[in-house]
């Protein structure tokens, strides 16, 4: 995708504050001295079967973007793909799940666009509002923060172990939670800190998305496995192979960049290249807060979390991967 938005003409605004040159979560564009629109949009196949909950998982997921840039969604238009061989009561269900999902998040569904394809898809285009001197952005990160993860890894391999009817009922339960989660809670924590370095975890995995803020921000990323919040279930499917072929797309994007210290499982490593769906925020926040906010984390946050490493000085790589240095 680098290689196809490289082409495009360099678009200049002395009003947009975030764009395509930094890879971020969502554009942002000034309207007025104390008000910015973010502006973003995502849609995807089914990750699960049942369609009222895939609708609530792709919203949850769309909504993200605004909250991972420290906004607050406003509107919401559908997206949907579906083919003319399926009852029009999936579709149905399925923006049921999502006008549900964008009322959670009170924002207004104001409408939509529907497309006539061979799988269905769906999804959101979401407006939101943020204060331009409150943006939160994948290039905040700086020198002696510590990084806290707000959703446990692993929803890619659970949805690969869905498809396969090999996850028991519990763990599907735990999955669809998670995914479904909106990272509201995070981002009002993270507001109230000050933090001002954030980015969600989606489809290019935890090392993926924090090589962007690494990559973004003129720094390094170090990063504790142990630390890492983790869906237990993922581990043992991750030992058995079961790995979606989005993974390895995500290790290739990062060639180069990763450090691995040699005694890191290759689960783990798996589990940090899993793309994900709807996973929570990546925040970078200033040492002395990061007790404040761990606090407001536990208040606000129904999904495990942890502090999971901290920044440094640029060095060869973007990401190191190593034991707990903190």
């Amino acid at each position: 995708m680098a290689q196809v938005l490289c082409q495009l003409p360099e678009f200049k605004d002395e009003n947009l504050i975030v764009g395509l040159g930094t890879s971020d979560d969502a554009a942002v564009y000034r309207v007025s001295d104390d008000k910015a629109a973010i502006l973003t949009m995502d849609f995807f196949p089914p990750v699960v079967d049942d369609p009222y909950t895939f609708g609530l998982i792709a919203a949850a997921n769309a909504l993200s973007d605004v909250y991972a840039m420290g906004g607050r969604p406003v509107t919401a238009m559908n997206i949907v793909c579906f083919p003319t061989c399926l009852s029009v009561d999936i579709m149905s269900d399925i923006l049921r799940g999502g006008a549900d999902k964008v009322i959670e998040a009170g924002a207004v569904l104001a409408g939509g666009h529907s497309i006539e394809d061979d799988e269905p898809k769906y999804g959101l285009s979401v407006m939101g509002l943020v204060h331009p001197d409150r943006v939160l952005t994948n290039t905040g990160a700086r020198p002696g923060d510590v990084l806290i993860l707000t959703k446990p890894l692993g929803t890619g391999i659970l949805n690969t172990a869905i498809k396969a009817d090999m996850l028991d009922d519990a763990a599907y339960t735990k999955a669809v939670e998670t995914m479904a989660y909106l990272n509201a809670d995070a981002c009002e924590a993270a507001l109230e800190t000050g933090v001002v370095g954030c980015t969600d975890i989606t489809g290019f995995g935890f090392l993926g998305h924090a090589c962007e803020m690494a990559d973004g921000s003129g720094v390094t990323l170090e990063v504790w496995p142990e630390q890492l919040p983790i869906i237990e279930e993922s581990i043992e499917l991750a030992k058995m192979g079961i790995i979606p072929a989005g993974a390895y797309n995500n290790l290739a994007f990062v060639e180069g960049r990763v450090r691995f210290e040699a005694d890191i499982g290759q689960e783990i490593r798996d589990i940090m290249f899993d793309p994900q769906t709807s996973g929570g925020l990546l925040i970078s926040v200033a040492f002395e807060r990061a007790d404040a906010l761990m606090k407001l984390l536990k208040d606000k946050c129904r999904t495990p979390f942890n502090i999971v490493g901290r920044v440094k000085e640029r060095s060869k790589f973007s990401i190191e991967v190593t034991g707990k240095r903190f």
